[in-house]
């Protein structure tokens, strides 16, 4: 038995909340992102990219709920989740401090657009990003799917400083390496992480790098701009980022899809508002 395994029986056993499951694995990025893994409920399925409600009690026991998309794939046995850290945000003030060993709520109910099902078959897929929109991504490219579906598949993420882009970082280097996943990936995944107020190798907003055409010519793609016969595409971000990127796509030929209604790219406006 290793320790999360544990960690993870003893705390079932103990189990007082509605909906409860486990926190098994806490790490901090900086003093505004970290990152978080619980246990999974055993009748939970999900499509890498949905996103689930999770919370805490507040003062009172009445529980305080917030849309947190999954950042782990669906065939992983935990649960894994991306945050920022708000001091007076009425969650993240109280789930920040969260440890092993500690309870958080879960409802078992995922929904969201970022699955490859709503998007239309496609070439190359691009996954564009800031801060921690990158977290239904990393579940996206852990899914031997993603590769099956796809001959390329580029992640950008830009965030403000270097240190917020270590845990896209750390993932992404990682699973060309991985037992599981590696041999999908190959040399399928390209990475352009970038900033915008630290000095970095690349710098500059997703919409600049796409619309100048840079990010085309330093992969070497041959193109200017995304073709909608080819290239399928899937945004999360801050609700300004999300309607600049729209507008670009759109401004390509790109269309607005959903589950009920696949096209070539794809929203997740969950979060914003």
């Amino acid at each position: 038995m290793n320790e999360q395994t544990a960690v993870t029986q003893t705390a079932a056993q103990v189990k007082t909340l509605p909906d409860a499951q486990t926190v098994t694995d806490v790490r901090h990025y900086t003093d505004r992102l970290f990152y978080f893994r619980v246990t999974r409920p055993r009748t939970l399925r999900f499509r890498s990219g949905e996103f689930v409600m999770i919370g805490l009690p507040d003062d009172n026991g009445k529980p305080i709920m917030r849309a947190y998309s999954i950042a782990s794939p669906a065939w992983d046995e935990g649960l894994d989740f991306y945050s920022i850290k708000v001091q007076d945000g009425p969650l993240t003030s109280r789930l920040q401090h969260i440890q092993p060993g500690d309870q958080i709520i879960l409802k078992p109910k995922p929904v969201g657009t970022l699955v490859l099902d709503a998007l239309l078959p496609g070439k190359r897929l691009w996954l564009l990003a800031t801060g921690t929109g990158i977290a239904p991504f990393a579940s996206l490219m852990r899914d031997p799917d993603t590769y099956e579906r796809y001959d390329q598949v580029i992640m950008m993420h830009t965030c403000r400083e270097v240190a917020e882009l270590e845990y896209g970082r750390e993932l992404i280097e990682s699973l060309p390496e991985d037992p599981l996943i590696g041999e999908f990936v190959g040399d399928k995944l390209k990475y352009y992480p970038a900033t915008t107020r630290e000095d970095f190798r690349t710098m500059g907003r997703v919409t600049d790098n796409l619309t100048s055409g840079k990010v085309f010519a330093e992969l070497g793609l041959g193109c200017a701009k995304m073709d909608p016969a080819v290239d399928r595409a899937m945004v999360c971000g801050s609700l300004e980022f999300n309607k600049d990127i729209m507008a670009i796509l759109d401004g390509w030929g790109l269309r607005e899809g959903a589950n009920s209604e696949p096209a070539e790219y794809v929203v997740e406006k969950a979060f914003v508002g």
